[in-house]
C-alpha cells in the first residue's frame, strides 16, 4: 500500500512542480505589477492556476521521458517568458501587451535600445521568472518524466476537464458586479482588467480566443449615453437662461435605424440616436476664423512645468484656457495617445490595425474640416514620417501635405540624432504657412521630450544638461526636465515669429501630451510632483493648453481628458460638427466632465473609480447619486465599445458619406 502511493505521489510529483511554478510567478508578478496578490477574485487565479497545471502535466506525459523532460522545460521557459514580457512592457510603456497591439511592433523595434535598458533594470525580476525553469534541471531526480499509460492520460484528461468546468463555475460568483471576473472573461475586451480579476495566465489565454474569433463588447442600450448623474438627461435650460443650440449636424437617425438590417449599425444608430448631444455655450465660436497650431506634445506632463526653466509653458498653463482637472490618459503609448487626441475616441482594444491602416472615412478628421472650412492646413513631424503609420492616418483625416523625416523634413533640418530637436522643425517649417493667403491650420507631432532620459542616450537632456544641474532630483527626472525645455524653446520660437509676422492675436496655440512620461517610474514622477500622484490615475493628470495671446484667463474646473480636445477645439473655432459621434465631448459645454483610462478605472466630476480595487472614492462634499457608481460604469464601458465599433464599421462613412 505505501508502495502504491509513493509509486502515484511519484508519477503526479511534476503536478505539483507545475502548480507551484506557475502560482509562485503569478505572486511574483502581481506583487511586482500591482504591489499586492491578495484580491476578492484570487478564488478565480487559484482554479485557473490549477486548471493550468493539470493541461500542462497532461500534455507533457504522453510521450516518452526524453519527449516529456524537453517539453516540460519548453512549457516552464514559455510562461516565464510570458511573465517576464509583460513586466518588461508595463514597467516601459504603462500597459500590458496584447494580441491586438502586434501591429504597433514597430515602435517596439524602433526604440530597441530602450528594450535592452528595460530588460537590464528588470533583469531581477525576470531571473525570478525562470526560477522554476531551473528548478527543473536541479530537481531533474526527483522529477518524473515517465510516459502514462491511456488509462492514466484519459483520467488527466477527465481531471482536467473537471477542474475547467469548476473554473468556470467561479466566474459566476459575483457575476453582475461591475467589473467582475465573469465580466471581465465574457463581457469586456481589457488586459489590465482581465490581468488583474483573473491571472496572466487566463488572461492570455483569453486574450487569444478575443482576438483570433475578433470578439465584440456589447452595447447596454438602456443606458443613456450621457454621463450626467440625473440618469443621463441633459437638462434644458431655464426659462430665464440664454439658450443655446446643440453642436450637431442633420442626421436622421429614425430613418437609418429603420432601414437598417445590420444588428450592429442599427444597435449603434440607436446609441447615437439615445444621444441629444452637447450645447454650445459662451465660447461657441471665440475663435472663428482664427489661425490654429496644435501639438502632439511627447511624453508632456504638468511636471515639466517651471517658471524659470520652462517659461513658456509656465505661460501657456497659465493663462488662455486653463484646465484645472485634465487627464491625459496613457493607454497604448504615443499611438494610443495620438489617437485620442485626433479622433475624439477611446483606443478599444483592436484600434491599432484600422486606425494605422488609414482606410477609414473621417468627415469630421481635422483636417478635412477645417480646409472645408477655407483654412489651408499642415502637418509636420521631425522623426520618420511613417512611424507606426503615421503617413497613413494624417492622410485618412485630411493633411494632403504632411511632411516628417523621410519625405521632405530631412532636406531641412538634421534628422540624425535621437531625439530631434523641436526648435528646429519650428524654424524650418513656420515659413511654409505663416504667408498663406488664407487661415492656416498646423498639426505638430514634437519628439524633443521623448526618452530615455539619460545624459548619454537623449540628446535634447545632453543638450540642456547644465540648465538642470541644481535642480533637487535624481538623474532620470533632470534628464526629463532637461529634454522638455527643449519643446518650451520650440514654443518660444513659435510665438516670438508669430509676433513678429503679426499674427500672434490672430493664431491659437494648442497641445496636449500623447502620454505621461512612463520611462520615469512613479517614484520618480513624485519626486517632480506638486502633489502625490498614484500610478493608475493622477499620474495621468496634466495640461490641455488652449490659448491665445488676446483673451482673458478662463479657467475651468470640470474634468476633461485627451479625447475631448477635438471636440472643444471645433467648438471654440466655430467649426461645425456633430457632438453625438464623438465620444470625448467639449470640455466647455454642460456635458458633465469624465476621463477614462486603460484600466476602465476614470475620474468624473464626483470622485474616481479605481477598477482594479473596485474602489470609489468620492471628492471632498459631493452628493453622490444612488447607484451613480454602476450606471457610470455601464456609460464608461458603452463609450469604450462604441469607440471600437465606429472604427470596425467605418461608421462615420456609413453616416455622412466621404
Amino acid at each position: 500500500m505505501v508502495y502504491l502511493i509513493c509509486d502515484v505521489m511519484k508519477k503526479y510529483i511534476n503536478l505539483l512542480f507545475y502548480f507551484i511554478s506557475f502560482l509562485f510567478m503569478e505572486i511574483v508578478f502581481k506583487l511586482i505589477v500591482f504591489d499586492k496578490f491578495f484580491s476578492m477574485s484570487l478564488i478565480n487565479t487559484f482554479v485557473y492556476i490549477v486548471f493550468a497545471s493539470c493541461l500542462c502535466f497532461t500534455i507533457t506525459t504522453f510521450m516518452n521521458r526524453r519527449f516529456n523532460r524537453i517539453n516540460t522545460r519548453i512549457v516552464l521557459f514559455t510562461i516565464a517568458v510570458l511573465y517576464s514580457l509583460q513586466i518588461c512592457v508595463f514597467n516601459m510603456f504603462s500597459f500590458f501587451f496584447s494580441l491586438s497591439l502586434l501591429n504597433a511592433a514597430g515602435q517596439t523595434l524602433e526604440f530597441a535600445s530602450d528594450i535592452f535598458r528595460v530588460i537590464f533594470s528588470n533583469l531581477f525580476y525576470i531571473i525570478l521568472m525562470f526560477i522554476p525553469f531551473v528548478m527543473s534541471f536541479v530537481l531533474k531526480k526527483f522529477l518524473c518524466f515517465d510516459r502514462h499509460k491511456k488509462k492514466q492520460h484519459l483520467f488527466n484528461w477527465i481531471v482536467t476537464l473537471i477542474i475547467l468546468v469548476v473554473f468556470f463555475g467561479t466566474l459566476f460568483i459575483n457575476k453582475n458586479k461591475d467589473y467582475s471576473p465573469y465580466k471581465a472573461y465574457f463581457k469586456h475586451n481589457d488586459m489590465a482588467l482581465e490581468i488583474q480579476n483573473l491571472g496572466l495566465l487566463d488572461a492570455t489565454a483569453n486574450d487569444f480566443f478575443k482576438y483570433v474569433f475578433k470578439f465584440s463588447e456589447g452595447i447596454d442600450l438602456n443606458v443613456n449615453p450621457s454621463n450626467n448623474n440625473n440618469g443621463g438627461k441633459q437638462e434644458d435650460p431655464k426659462p430665464e437662461e440664454k439658450v443655446y443650440a446643440y453642436n450637431n449636424l442633420n442626421i436622421d437617425f429614425n430613418a437609418l435605424i429603420e432601414n437598417e438590417k445590420n444588428s450592429t449599425l442599427k444597435n449603434m444608430h440607436t446609441y447615437f440616436a439615445n444621444d441629444k448631444g452637447t450645447l454650445q455655450n459662451d465660447y461657441t465660436g471665440l475663435f472663428k476664423d482664427k489661425n490654429l497650431i496644435l501639438f502632439m506634445a511627447e511624453s508632456y506632463n504638468e511636471i515639466a512645468v517651471n517658471e524659470e526653466l520652462t517659461p513658456t509653458l509656465y505661460k501657456l498653463t497659465h493663462e488662455g484656457f486653463v484646465f484645472n482637472n485634465y487627464y491625459s490618459p496613457t493607454i497604448s503609448s504615443t499611438l494610443g495617445g495620438e489617437f485620442q487626441e485626433l479622433s475624439g475616441l477611446y483606443p478599444a482594444n483592436g484600434f491599432v490595425n484600422i486606425w494605422k491602416s488609414g482606410k477609414n472615412t473621417y468627415p469630421m478628421g481635422l483636417g478635412t474640416v477645417f480646409r472645408e472650412a477655407g483654412y489651408n492646413t499642415f502637418a509636420y513631424h521631425d522623426h520618420w514620417y511613417k512611424f507606426q503609420d503615421r503617413h497613413n492616418y494624417l492622410k485618412a483625416l485630411g493633411f494632403t501635405n504632411y511632411k516628417g523625416c523621410g519625405n521632405g523634413m530631412g532636406d531641412i533640418m538634421n534628422c540624425n540624432q535621437w531625439p530631434e530637436d523641436d526648435v528646429e522643425m519650428i524654424n524650418v517649417t513656420f515659413d511654409d504657412y505663416i504667408n498663406s493667403d488664407k487661415p492656416f491650420m498646423v498639426f505638430y507631432a514634437a519628439v524633443s521630450g521623448h526618452g530615455n532620459y539619460s545624459w548619454s542616450g537623449n540628446n535634447m537632456s545632453r543638450k540642456n544638461k547644465d540648465l538642470v544641474k541644481d535642480l533637487p532630483y535624481s538623474q532620470n527626472v533632470k534628464a526629463y526636465i532637461a529634454a522638455q525645455i527643449q519643446f518650451d524653446r520650440a514654443l518660444g520660437t513659435l510665438i516670438n515669429k508669430l509676433e513678429e509676422a503679426g499674427k500672434l492675436d490672430d493664431t491659437i496655440i494648442a497641445f496636449a501630451a500623447d502620454h505621461y512620461p512612463y520611462m520615469l517610474t512613479i517614484d520618480e514622477v513624485n519626486e517632480a510632483a506638486t502633489y502625490k500622484k498614484d500610478s493608475v490615475v493622477e499620474v495621468n493628470h496634466s495640461n490641455f493648453v488652449l490659448w491665445n495671446s488676446a483673451m482673458e484667463k478662463v479657467e475651468i474646473d470640470k474634468v476633461g481628458s485627451t479625447i475631448d480636445v477635438i471636440p472643444t477645439i471645433y467648438n471654440v473655432m466655430g467649426i461645425p460638427y456633430d457632438s453625438r459621434l464623438f465620444i470625448g465631448k467639449d470640455i466647455l459645454s454642460t456635458e458633465p466632465g469624465l476621463a477614462i483610462f486603460g484600466n476602465r478605472s476614470w475620474v468624473s466630476d464626483y470622485g474616481t473609480y479605481f477598477a482594479g480595487s473596485k474602489k470609489f472614492v468620492p471628492k471632498d462634499g459631493v452628493e453622490v447619486p444612488e447607484d451613480y457608481v454602476s450606471n457610470m460604469n455601464k456609460i464608461v464601458s458603452n463609450k469604450i465599445a462604441m469607440s471600437g465599433y465606429i472604427l470596425s464599421q467605418n461608421y462615420y462613412k456609413k453616416v455622412l458619406g466621404d
